[in-house]
């Protein structure tokens, strides 16, 4: 019976570290040291808010940048949701999936051979929001993009240029493009620059 009362003891210690100790002080850090203390960072245009810069949206139109195909939900992107296939690389389901997203993108894409589709194109992300895309794959996409804007192939290569962020700090992570925040300044720079 002593031991039965110490293991619940230890339980309740444990339960109150990680339940709420470790959790205050994962808030805290986030408030202090995270970017937008913590908060979601939302993309604005015109004062407007547009979306959630740190979560995938879905773009389908021939006028926008795609980002990474997402798992997460009925649709893909759905934040409440969010998930991955578990599918390994070997699987046909996953292998098939892959195939068929190859084939719709290449359908927007006659001009790109197939081997040079960017894998994470045609690959659902692990998490399956995904904001970014690296900036290979924002320049094969935009040639489509100009064209479908009557907008010059190098304009929107400049634009996706500036839009490009580098690793954190400079050392952690790949540079990156973030979709939404790329798509409003697309649709700014469309009010005003035709070819």
């Amino acid at each position: 019976m002593k031991d039965f009362i110490k293991s619940i003891r230890l339980t309740l210690v444990f339960f109150a570290f990680f339940a709420v100790c470790y959790v205050l002080v994962l808030w805290i850090f986030a408030k202090v040291a995270g970017p937008n203390h913590g908060n979601i960072e939302v993309a604005m245009n015109k004062g407007k808010v547009t979306g959630a810069a740190n979560v995938g949206q879905r773009f389908i139109s021939d006028m926008y940048f795609w980002g990474r195909p997402s798992y997460a939900g009925g649709n893909g992107y759905d934040a409440s949701s969010s998930c991955g296939s578990n599918k390994g690389p070997n699987n046909e389901e996953y292998l098939a999936g892959v195939a068929s997203r190859t084939k719709v993108f290449m359908m927007h894409h006659p001009y790109l051979k197939h081997a040079n589709v960017p894998a994470e194109m045609v690959t659902a992300s692990g998490s399956g929001l995904d904001p970014d895309i690296t900036p290979q794959c924002a320049y094969v996409q935009a040639k489509r993009v100009a064209e479908t804007r009557g907008l010059s192939e190098q304009s929107v290569m400049e634009l996706v240029k500036k839009h490009i962020d580098g690793p954190l700090f400079g050392l952690f992570g790949p540079m990156k493009v973030n979709v939404l925040k790329l798509n409003i300044a697309l649709d700014n720079m469309s009010n005003g620059t035709k070819r």
